[in-house]
């Protein structure tokens, strides 16, 4: 199912303004489980979860911040 240039940025706005902060608490929950690792360690697991976060959504964030091709 393809999703309209409206539809992409209506749901790219809404994982940024709803999904993104979840996903981030949810981070900051799993990690304060463990004893807090070195700096490095927990700069590679932030950003290793941040792609992680992004891969199942690249197709609604594709050619969101172009012009509408409709147009």
């Amino acid at each position: 199912m393809k999703l309209s240039y409206k539809a992409r940025r209506r749901w790219s706005l809404v994982l940024l303004l709803i999904g993104l902060p979840l996903y981030i608490a949810a981070a900051l929950f799993v990690i304060s489980l463990f004893d807090r690792p070195p700096f490095w360690l927990e700069l590679i697991v932030y950003v290793f979860l941040g792609f992680l976060w992004m891969l199942p959504f690249k197709f609604v964030f594709l050619g969101v911040g172009k012009a509408d091709p409709d147009a």
